[in-house]
């Protein structure tokens, strides 16, 4: 890795109580600072990051159509999606107010680069009323949880949809046209929402399933302090989040 001090789109912040005179917070885990941008834009943990949507997304189509109204996998489902959730609104929340903002500013005189990033919001309008829908279904006991199968099973279909696009037209202009320091603001305003609190579940969850060498890439842009947990993080996750695969 040749730009550890990147460690987004998706990075750990620090809790509400904020830091001691010491750096560390009240978990004793010492709390990064915001980004110091580099020379290029690093989308290592963009694409990490995609690949635990489309994990997470198969497995939600599946676990939706197999729940009927058995409690066991409507409670496993229930608590998979409340995280996957969390995170995907997080970063879809920064792309929507700081990353497609700035490449409008950058990108103003070049018009189909300007419908790109128009489809790239259009595309986060479609999906976010399936989230709602998902979690109304969730909360229909009294209606049998009645089209929960179908509403993933479209669910699916938007975000794979979105991902690939993303990845083959808006990917490669970010690492083109975006300033590092640009890229830096948008980790940062991931790294905020997700704070201390929910960093201990993002980064095995981040990393569920991923090889070795994906492993130890990814870690590599964390901050030391943050990576020296994951072990910890990862035994704790694979015991209590039902759909962990424990290969991580």
């Amino acid at each position: 890795m040749t730009t550890p001090h990147v460690p987004g789109p998706n990075a750990p912040g620090q809790n509400a109580s904020g830091p001691n005179a010491s750096g560390q917070s009240a978990s004793g885990l010492q709390v990064p600072g915001p980004h110091v941008p580099g020379d290029s834009v690093d989308l290592t943990m963009m694409y990490a990051f995609h690949d635990g949507l489309r994990r997470d997304v198969a497995t939600i189509a599946k676990s939706a159509a197999a729940s009927g109204d058995d409690p066991a996998r409507l409670t496993a489902t229930h608590f998979g999606w409340d995280l996957f959730k969390r995170l995907l609104v997080i970063h879809h929340t920064a792309e929507d107010d700081v990353l497609w903002p700035r490449l409008r500013e950058l990108l103003a005189d070049r018009p189909d680069d300007v419908e790109l990033l128009d489809a790239m919001e259009a595309e986060h309008g479609r999906i976010d009323p399936l989230i709602t829908a998902i979690d109304a279904a969730l909360a229909d006991e009294e209606g049998g949880y009645a089209g929960l199968g179908d509403i993933a099973d479209a669910f699916a279909t938007e975000l794979n949809a979105h991902l690939v696009h993303e990845e083959d037209e808006a990917l490669p202009i970010i690492g083109r046209e975006l300033p590092p320091v640009d890229w830096a603001r948008f980790a940062d305003a991931q790294r905020n929402q997700i704070g201390m609190g929910l960093v201990p579940r993002y980064v095995p969850w981040l990393l569920d399933g991923a090889t070795p060498e994906r492993v130890t890439e990814v870690l590599g842009v964390f901050p030391p302090p943050v990576a020296a947990q994951y072990g910890t993080w990862k035994e704790q996750y694979a015991q209590v989040h039902p759909w962990a695969t424990g290969r991580a």
